[in-house]
């Protein structure tokens, strides 16, 4: 089998693009494609700063290390949520990342801010674990962005495709309108980019071995009965009988662009933080006022 490119020896079968490459002109096809995607959507400028959300897992590393390598200033922050036996190790694979490539690196612990895990933060929230780790972490991202052109997360080709096909099978319009692959500033509420939007796990995975880039595999144990999981596995197997499916039906979504030119959700500043919300309070202020009450 050989390489499509340079007719080397291939040890890289790609379906969807029904390609056979080496390992040599596999990460060129890999970088090319990101720096092709980031300038299709006008994600950023070579000079912008970008902030990138690091859990430890291979998606958001690898954003990491190839951001850096094709020329972008990047700094890496990671959010520990203080899930015990879990958080420990992300965290690990985070810092030994950033020390072996010699990256910047900012970590902010949750028990430390707020005096407790995202467990006891559900429990006191009254929310599944789920929904508030997820607003704990774009409330801290979108904070700790100050003076950075804009944040990049690792959300891959299918993140998106599962999230597109949960959204669609609940016709869910609100969160259609805001799946884009860029999401604008608005005031208080920092740029948010995913480079990664049209890349599939499965290459992230190759690019992660030929890099070896050490990451955590296993799922955070709190994710265990989530849905876009249900919904990737589904997709998975269309993938398996019909190679490239996700990146179509993702691509056609884009091409559609169901989410240019509607109705923005209006937003009012928060009364205490300013962060911009629905309501006169924010979700993250309206969790540090449940926890002073507990603590009386």
């Amino acid at each position: 089998m050989k390489c499509k490119f340079c007719k080397e020896q291939a040890r890289i079968k790609l379906r969807s693009y029904n390609l056979r490459l080496c390992e040599n002109c596999f990460q060129d096809f890999f970088k090319k494609r990101v720096r092709l995607t980031i300038e299709k959507f006008k994600m950023h400028s070579s000079g912008d700063k970008i902030l990138i959300a690091v859990s430890g897992g291979k998606d958001s590393l690898c954003l990491w290390h190839v951001l850096d390598d094709i020329g972008y200033k990047t700094q890496g922050l990671h959010i520990d949520l203080g899930i015990a036996g879990y958080s420990e190790k992300s965290k690990e694979y985070v810092l030994k990342f950033a020390r072996d490539n010699n990256f910047n690196l900012k970590i902010i612990d949750v028990k430390e801010e707020l005096g407790a895990g995202v467990r006891e933060l559900s429990r006191i929230a009254g929310r599944v674990s789920c929904g508030v780790c997820g607003m704990l972490r774009r409330y801290i991202m979108n904070r700790e962005a100050e003076g950075f052109n804009c944040l990049a997360t690792g959300h891959t080709l299918d993140d998106e495709a599962s999230t597109l096909f949960g959204n669609l099978l609940n016709w869910q319009e609100g969160f259609l309108r805001r799946q884009s692959p860029v999401l604008k500033a608005n005031e208080s509420l920092k740029k948010k980019i995913k480079p990664f939007c049209l890349v599939s796990e499965e290459e992230i995975s190759f690019y992660a071995f030929i890099c070896n880039i050490g990451y955590i595999s296993e799922n955070c144990p709190l994710s265990k009965n989530a849905t876009s999981l249900f919904y990737k596995h589904i997709l998975d197997e269309v993938e398996e009988k019909m190679p490239a499916a996700k990146l179509k039906f993702y691509k056609q979504f884009i091409k559609k662009g169901y989410f240019k030119g509607t109705i923005e959700e209006k937003l009012m500043p928060c009364r205490i933080c300013g962060y911009l919300t629905v309501s006169g309070v924010c979700s993250f202020c309206r969790l540090k006022e449940k926890l002073n009450e507990a603590r009386v």
